[in-house]
C-alpha cells in the first residue's frame, strides 16, 4: 500500500467516528448546561465534572484498547462469551478501577476544596454522587465499548480507530447524563446541599 492509500484508509474509517463525537461532545454540554440547579445547590460538582469525565475516557480507554490487542493477537474472538476469561478480566478490571478512581475523585475533590476554604457539599453527597454515577456509568460504557470494538473488528475496521473517539464521546455523554442522574437522585432522598 502506498502513502496516499494508508492515508485515504485511515480518513475514510476516522472521520465519521469523528464527526459524531464532536456531535456528542455537543450533546454531553448541552446536557451540562442542564444541570445549573444541581451545579448550584451542590458546591463541588462542578469540580467533579472534569475529574470523572478523563477517567471515564482513561479507564473505559483501556479496555478498549486492551480488547483491540487481544483481537489483533487472536487471543479473543470478537464476540462477548461469559466464559471467556480474558475479556471478563479486562470487563472486571474497568468497572473496579472506574468505580474505585470515581470515589477517590470525589474525596479529593472535597479535600481540595476544604483545604482551599471554598465552599463544599458534604463528603457523603459527592462521594453518593461519584459511586452512582460510577458505577451506571461503568456499566454502560463496558456495554458500549465491548460492543463497538467487536461489531468493528467484524465488519473489518481496526478497533483501535474505533475505541478511543467512542469510549470519548460515549464517555461524556454518558458521563454527564449519569451525573446529572445520580445528583438529581441524591437531592431527591435529601443528602445534598452544603
Amino acid at each position: 500500500m502506498t502513502i496516499r492509500e494508508v492515508s485515504v484508509s485511515a480518513y475514510r474509517e476516522a472521520l465519521p467516528v469523528l464527526t459524531l463525537s464532536a456531535v456528542g461532545g455537543l450533546f454531553a454540554g448541552v446536557v451540562l448546561g442542564g444541570m445549573e440547579e444541581e451545579l448550584r445547590v451542590i458546591p463541588g460538582l462542578l469540580v467533579l465534572v472534569p475529574a470523572l469525565l478523563a477517567t471515564r475516557g482513561n479507564v473505559y480507554g483501556s479496555l478498549g484498547a486492551r480488547l483491540g490487542s487481544g483481537l489483533h493477537q487472536g487471543l479473543v474472538e470478537p464476540r462477548f462469551s461469559v466464559g471467556d476469561r480474558r475479556v471478563n478480566a479486562a470487563v472486571a478490571a474497568a468497572l473496579a478501577n472506574g468505580i474505585l478512581i470515581s470515589v477517590l475523585a470525589a474525596v479529593m475533590a472535597y479535600a481540595l476544596l476544604s483545604v482551599l476554604a471554598r465552599s463544599v457539599a458534604p463528603l457523603s453527597t459527592l462521594v453518593a454522587i461519584a459511586l452512582i454515577a460510577g458505577v451506571l456509568s461503568g456499566l454502560l460504557l463496558t456495554a458500549a465499548v465491548v460492543g463497538v470494538v467487536f461489531v468493528g473488528y467484524r465488519r473489518g475496521v481496526n478497533p483501535d480507530t474505533l475505541a478511543g473517539p467512542v469510549v470519548t464521546t460515549t464517555g461524556d455523554v454518558v458521563g454527564i447524563a449519569t451525573m446529572l442522574f445520580a445528583a438529581r437522585l441524591v437531592l431527591s432522598l435529601g443528602v445534598g446541599g452544603a
